[in-house]
């Protein structure tokens, strides 16, 4: 074979076989990154925030144009409507918002006007910001801890509101509202104040630089309509049992002491036996802060007065127990004992003012006695404890000791009567107590009033009153 001829046949076979294909060659890492990273670019996904971020800053800017629309709608209610009653203001506020979002177009879409309108009313006939709090009924105490901070207490649990005030100044404006119609001041020198509301809701203010959050005030709301017997029983507060044999201590004139922890309920429990107090009566009523809502006709209500400016002219609750004994009283009601004054409340217990009715604060019957010792002793008169606790065991018959629990209900935990003395121990005999046997799944507590089988001494005291009370009031029924 020819040599050109080998050549053609060897280049046939070279163009029949597959002919290899070129390795593709590896980009380095650094550059797939960047090829990523284009891709991203040209191609980008959303990024979702947490709903928090989204909606908390469109919440703040919301609240802040409120704020600025209500100062707008303020320094026009000043400038143009400031001899004009309230009344007529009212009706003109709407038109005024209407005209003010406008004007300036940063107020459209974000601002709820009717909100701001209704705050604005709350703000010139009510107590601005915590009005709707104190209109409804399912809400028993207001917390104010400074301008940006609102609690509430429903059903005997603490909630926090989303109510905020404008700055310390708006909050100064609602405490002066409450306080100036009944004689009250605070500022600087005097930053502390007890007052009420016009429904006799109890009222508290603390302001700087004594309050370090801001102006503090606690309001404890009562019922329009005060509770009743039938009420406290429906709560579970007390036994139809124990009703019947408080209606006949108070009607039997016993002197009756009701104590117990802060909102606890004394001042309601304290209101509910003073109703049993016939209408024949002449009731003379002492109060810090005037509370009690009695419904006989013949009541006197006293109330105490802090100092004026110049730090004279206080008039003490002790004063004004020395004062009512001149005043022809056949019952006295202290709505709190806590100093000197007790000493005053004794004597006047055993010097012929039975039926004399009040309150204290302590954490059980025996608690009580020894805090009345103690305020014995305040009252400077340097007597032996012997003999302050016979003048308390010949005052008192009976102590209420009223708890609330910590699941929010309120309870008459103890009904106890002072039996007289032993020795140097004056001796206590309950009457009635709550048995606590366990807490269900909702954290309620589970238990029940019974009474120990223990007939008072004083039952014949009952009886000789012409006021009967069947045996089985203090048998503990089965079931």
């Amino acid at each position: 074979m020819k040599l050109l001829d080998r050549i053609n046949q060897k280049n046939k076979a070279a163009a029949g076989s597959p002919q290899p294909q070129p390795q593709p060659v590896q980009a380095p890492v650094d550059s797939l990154v960047v090829t990523l990273e284009t891709e991203k670019a040209e191609n980008p996904k959303p990024i979702e925030l947490p709903k928090e971020q989204v909606i908390e800053p469109i919440r703040k800017k919301q609240a802040d144009k409120q704020r600025e629309l209500k100062s707008v709608l303020h320094k026009r209610i000043l400038q143009e409507l400031k001899d004009e009653e309230v009344e007529t203001i009212i009706p003109k506020l709407d038109g005024m918002a209407m005209e003010a979002i406008k004007e300036d177009d940063s107020f459209r879409g974000i601002v709820d006007r009717k909100m701001v309108v209704e705050e604005l009313i709350n703000d010139l006939t009510g107590f601005g910001p915590i009005n709707p709090l104190l209109l409804d009924e399912d809400v028993s105490e207001v917390m104010v801890n400074g301008p940006n901070q609102v609690y509430c207490e429903k059903k005997g649990k603490l909630i926090l509101t989303d109510i905020t005030f404008r700055d310390n100044e708006h909050v100064m404006n609602v405490i002066e509202k409450i306080v100036a119609p009944i004689g009250r001041r605070i500022d600087e020198s005097s930053p502390m104040v007890d007052a009420r509301l016009p429904d006799g809701s109890r009222v508290n203010a603390i302001i700087p630089p004594l309050a370090l959050n801001g102006p503090t005030i606690t309001i404890r709301k009562f019922s329009k309509d005060p509770f009743q017997i039938e009420d406290l029983i429906n709560f579970g507060t007390i036994t139809r049992e124990m009703a019947v044999f408080l209606d006949a201590c108070v009607k039997a004139r016993l002197n009756i002491f009701v104590s117990g922890g802060t909102g606890s309920g004394k001042t309601t429990t304290l209101n509910v036996l003073s109703n049993f107090i016939p209408n024949d009566e002449r009731i003379v009523t002492i109060e810090d802060a005037a509370e009690l809502q009695l419904g006989q006709d013949h009541v006197v209500s006293l109330e105490s007065r802090p100092p004026n400016i110049e730090g004279n002219g206080a008039i003490t609750i002790r004063d004004l127990v020395r004062n009512s004994l001149r005043m022809r009283p056949d019952r006295v009601v202290i709505g709190e004992v806590r100093g000197a004054e007790a000493l005053d409340m004794l004597q006047a217990m055993n010097t012929g003012h039975d039926g004399s009715l009040a309150t204290g604060h302590s954490n059980s019957p025996r608690d009580m006695i020894s805090r009345l010792e103690t305020m014995v002793l305040l009252g400077g008169v340097e007597l032996p404890i012997k003999a302050i606790r016979e003048q308390i065991s010949g005052a008192l018959d009976v102590i209420i000791q009223q708890s609330r629990l910590k699941d929010g209900s309120r309870k008459i935990t103890n009904i106890t009567e002072v039996q007289g003395m032993e020795g140097d121990v004056i001796v206590l005999q309950d009457i009635f107590v709550y048995e606590q046997t366990g807490v269900n799944e909702a954290g309620k507590y589970i238990g029940r009033l019974v009474p120990t089988g223990v007939r008072p001494k004083f039952y014949e005291r009952l009886e000789n009153s012409g006021i009967h009370i069947p045996p089985n009031v203090f048998i503990e029924r089965e079931g």
